[in-house]
């Protein structure tokens, strides 16, 4: 796994490389024109708002262009314009275009339009068990009025998890559009599907609407051809669907975790990712199109985070908060090394990924008899009854000249395959260069019979092989395989088809690729949020998938099995809406800090949840724990941060005034807004922000580290609360006051939490040790318990 040292060189190389290798002058290339706040919304005169924002867009365009450049140009450089939620455009621009539009009065920021990222029967069930609460809660508290926005590949409507059987009309303050292309009609959307859109590179292709609601634009269409939209979508909101299943696997109910929400998609991506500008006008097209929840499974890479102000999916989270909005986003896959966490700014909910308790069993049965369970999906036709093949180590079979390194990781071309047919050859995976899918199509190509796979890295995900013979074991286990081979003259073995088993223990367990905090940006905010089922997922998928994965004979799947913070995020959003059906008057971080105050910390062993190296998980690895939406609905107490929380870090963040001020927006807000006094700080991060956990990103000996909470009772009423502390070996931390008294409903209490480094004494230690120590504070009623945990960098 490559380190932070080496990320950061990267990025100076780059930095370095690319004014080298352009040239500015004439080179175009989109970029993002951020203006801040104050879109103008939607409603009777959306259209009339639309056609006066390209027009102020296009006279700024104009203002840069050359000498003798006419309107024209610019509105053929122009590609998007955001109006609803913020303002703002996106372009194809020179350098020196650029440069001048961001010195501009009314600009924030401008930025390349980069490329980011795309980041079930069983797992709703899981979390239900989890809570220890009664699941016919969820029937009688949803309802339909909640709307999730899908950011994402698009959909494919004709799956029956988007099937509208018994719901009622659509909202009434839905201002969406099903836009229509080729293969996809108005009819495509019904009242579970009632909104779809697709970013195209012609201008305005997004956004305008017809008379009948509908959009018509050629050459695209939100119909998802890759399937990462479709599986998103149906995991949030899918309509409950008896017998599914991935060709026989994991079978049960599918459903999404708020079956009774609408969906609406936004086709931003594509199977090579996501454009920075797409996805900034699929935000604000969301927000005005009047959802409650959007999911967003995408994101930069870990190496190259930008900073707020040029970080497309935090301003459309920005301000989609303003308008009582809550994001939600996978917090990336570049795990378990620490500072990966992306998605990052306080104002999303961002979320790691776990197991659930089913796994994927593909059993390997050495010639003497020897059972070895591996992890896999595949749908081979060896079993025991059929024979045993030739078992090899890569190297036995390498090709001419190749090094036994290359061989032992099946390189491509590394394998002979004269040597190679017929027989099952095992692999190692100490290069993480070459992944699984390739190792499988070097061992196919060779003529193999097929695959072990010796390998730590990711052997809870397991990898689906569609027919090929495949299954990858722990280093102990391979082990054991390799001595075998060297035991005897004639090795063999065969490959089971994989089985399903349910109730696995422990679980949750946080994946291994799960991106892990602190923040890179700022370590004032504890990141992660959540964590939810991210670790082998069925949900809805397009039937046109990869012909490898099916099994002979068989037709495409509706279903398919996947892994990722992707998974993760909508079960999150589905959840968040859930809450929201519940309580429809709960601002976007009361929601949030419900599911967070709420989560669970302990697995189905009822023991610490663990990460995936075995040790206990922190607040870096899994936020404030797994997800519990039936727990959710009756958090006591909430935390509820404000748009003036989140301008005020900005300030504490080193942002000017002045620029936080224009992306308030020229409302009252953002002309009566004022810096706090004593900005920038991470330390006034940690404490001025009403935040449902806390990080500390430093402590000193012989200083005491004070933070500042505000809690809100939406229980019952002349309510108490005592705290608890679970603290860290050498860490004193003390909260004052001690109890929480609330005479009514919607009151609020104020404490503080101190923390400070123990010295020795009896029983005290010698003090915490150096780095990030973890726990949290618990108040508890008797009926609830609201949980905020904390993390505290010892220096």
């Amino acid at each position: 796994m490559v380190n932070r040292a080496h990320f950061v060189i990267l990025v100076l190389v780059y930095r370095l490389l690319v004014p080298l290798s352009a040239e500015p002058d004439q080179t175009r290339e989109s970029y993002v024109v951020y203006m801040g706040g104050g879109g103008g919304g939607a409603g009777a005169g959306a259209g009339v708002e639309e056609e006066a924002a390209r027009a102020m867009h296009m006279e700024m365009l104009t203002s840069v262009a050359p000498a003798g450049d006419d309107q024209g140009r610019a509105a053929a450089a122009l590609t998007q314009s955001y109006h609803h939620a913020f303002q703002g455009f996106a372009a194809e621009l020179t350098e020196a275009e650029a440069a001048a539009l961001s010195g501009h009065e009314r600009v924030v920021s401008v930025f390349r339009d980069r490329a980011l990222e795309l980041h079930t029967t069983r797992s709703w069930d899981f979390l239900d068990v989890q809570s220890g609460l009664r699941s016919d809660r969820l029937g009688r508290r949803a309802s339909g009025d909640v709307i999730i926005g899908i950011v994402d590949t698009g959909v494919w409507p004709e799956s029956a998890s988007f099937s509208d059987a018994g719901m009622g009309p659509v909202p009434a303050r839905w201002r969406g559009v099903c836009m229509e292309g080729p293969d996809f009609k108005k009819s495509s959307c019904n009242k579970k599907l009632i909104g779809a859109r697709y970013y195209g590179s012609q201008p305005g292709s997004a956004s305008s609407s017809s008379a009948a609601g509908a959009v018509t634009a050629t050459g695209g269409s939100p119909r998802d051809a890759v399937g990462h939209g479709t599986h998103t979508a149906s995991t949030a909101a899918g309509a409950v669907v008896p017998g599914a299943g991935y060709y026989g696997l994991a079978r049960g109910a599918a459903k999404g975790g708020a079956p009774a929400s609408r969906v609406a998609v936004y086709k931003a991506c594509s199977l090579g990712g996501c454009a920075s500008s797409a996805v900034l006008k699929a935000i604000d097209d969301a927000v005005g199109d009047g959802v409650d929840v959007v999911s967003i499974s995408i994101g930069m890479s870990s190496a190259f985070q930008s900073d707020f102000l040029a970080d497309p999916i935090a301003l459309g989270a920005f301000h989609a908060h303003q308008r009582g909005v809550l994001v939600v986003c996978s917090g990336g896959n570049d795990g378990p090394n620490p500072y990966t966490v992306v998605n990052s700014a306080p104002w999303i909910l961002t979320v790691a990924a776990s197991s659930i308790d089913r796994s994927f069993h593909s059993t390997i049965v050495l010639g003497n008899g020897t059972l070895v369970k591996g992890i896999a999906i595949n749908f081979s036709n060896q079993s025991i009854t059929g024979g045993q093949y030739p078992l090899v180590f890569g190297p036995q079979v390498a090709g001419r000249y190749t090094p036994v390194s290359e061989a032992s990781n099946c390189y491509p071309g590394s394998l002979d395959a004269q040597k190679a047919a017929g027989k099952i050859v095992v692999c190692v995976g100490t290069d993480p260069m070459v992944s699984r899918r390739v190792k499988k199509l070097v061992a196919e190509g060779a003529g193999a019979s097929g695959l072990v796979l010796i390998d730590d890295a990711e052997k809870a995900v397991p990898f689906v092989a569609g027919g090929f013979p495949f299954s990858q074991v722990a280093t102990d286990a391979g082990a054991q395989i390799l001595e075998y081979i060297n035991s005897t003259k004639n090795p063999t073995a065969v490959i089971l088809p994989t089985e399903d088993a349910k109730d696995d223990k422990p679980a949750p367990v946080v994946a291994s690729f799960s991106a892990r905090g602190p923040g890179g940006l700022t370590e004032a905010i504890l990141k992660p949020d959540l964590m939810a089922p991210g670790v082998s997922i069925l949900a809805a998928t397009i039937p046109t998938a990869d012909k490898e994965d099916v099994p002979a004979g068989k037709n495409p799947s509706p279903f398919a099995i996947k892994s990722g913070t992707s998974m993760a995020c909508p079960h999150v959003a589905g959840a968040a809406a859930f809450v929201k059906s519940a309580h429809p008057g709960w601002s976007p971080s009361m929601i949030r800090s419900a599911l967070m105050t709420t989560a669970t910390t302990r697995n189905n062993l009822g023991q610490a949840v663990a990460s995936s190296t075995g040790a206990a998980a922190t607040g870096h690895d899994m936020g404030a724990g797994e997800i519990s939406p039936l727990r959710a609905l009756s958090p006591g107490l909430v935390f509820d941060t404000t748009t003036r929380d989140y301008l005020n870090f900005l300030c504490y963040y080193g942002y000017k005034e002045q620029l936080v001020r224009k992306l308030a927006g020229a409302g009252a807000a953002g002309a009566a807004f004022a810096c706090p006094r004593g900005a920038p700080s991470p330390d006034l991060i940690a404490s001025g922000v009403n935040y449902p956990s806390i990080s500390v990103p430093r402590l000193l000996a012989g200083r005491t580290a004070t933070v500042s909470r505000v809690a809100m009772n939406v229980g019952p009423p002349n309510a108490t609360y005592a705290a608890a502390v679970e603290a860290p070996p050498g860490l004193a931390v003390k909260v004052s006051p001690e109890r929480l008294v609330f005479s009514s409903r919607w009151t609020t209490a104020a404490y503080q939490v101190s923390f400070e480094i123990a010295s020795g004494g009896a029983g005290a230690g010698a003090g915490a040790s150096k780095g990030y120590v973890h726990g949290a504070v618990t108040w508890s009623d008797g009926a609830h318990s609201v949980r905020t945990p904390f993390a505290v960098n010892v220096i």
